[in-house]
């Protein structure tokens, strides 16, 4: 047996004032995202904005439905958006916030797992890493390289694509 240690590299802000303009604008997109989130029952808001190579930047939000495991996440809903209107593109970054009005998101909300998945499988087709940002809207931030930083163990079977 042995007995191995994973370390993730991350990167954290005190604000949005820290970071790039490019990353800044990123997540200004994000935000502006949270304006078409369908989320009547559960009143959390999540938006996305992805920028692609080409400069393009794709937007996604939270859609829920009356039948709670129909909705999908902000996160998925810009990748699969991507992944059926530019199939070939390549993902640089993505940046992602919430809000609720029914109380104060203090630290950055990360991704559930099955979006951490999506986004794996995207950052796998293209051979190269997806710098993920989470937002804390008038808070911290938090900045990965890479989603492999978030999903070291993230489903991969190649034999599938035989």
């Amino acid at each position: 047996m042995k007995s191995l240690n994973l370390n993730i590299s991350f990167e954290q802000y005190a604000g949005i004032d820290e970071l790039s303009d490019s990353e800044r604008q990123l997540c200004a997109l994000s935000e502006k995202a949270l304006a078409t989130s369908y989320s009547p029952y559960s009143k959390f808001r999540v938006g996305t904005a992805i920028r692609l190579a080409t400069g393009e930047v794709v937007l996604g939000s939270n859609q829920e439905n009356l039948a709670y495991p129909s909705g999908l996440c902000a996160e998925r809903v810009a990748l699969f958006s991507i992944g059926s209107t530019y199939p070939n593109a390549v993902i640089e970054s993505m940046a992602i916030t919430a809000q609720t009005d029914n109380f104060e998101i203090l630290t950055p909300v990360t991704s559930c797992g099955g979006c951490l998945q999506v986004m794996a499988e995207f950052e796998r087709k293209q051979s190269t890493p997806i710098e993920v940002i989470f937002y804390c809207l008038n808070g911290e931030i938090l900045k990965v390289p890479s989603v492999k930083s978030l999903l070291p163990f993230a489903f991969v079977e190649d034999r599938l694509e035989r």
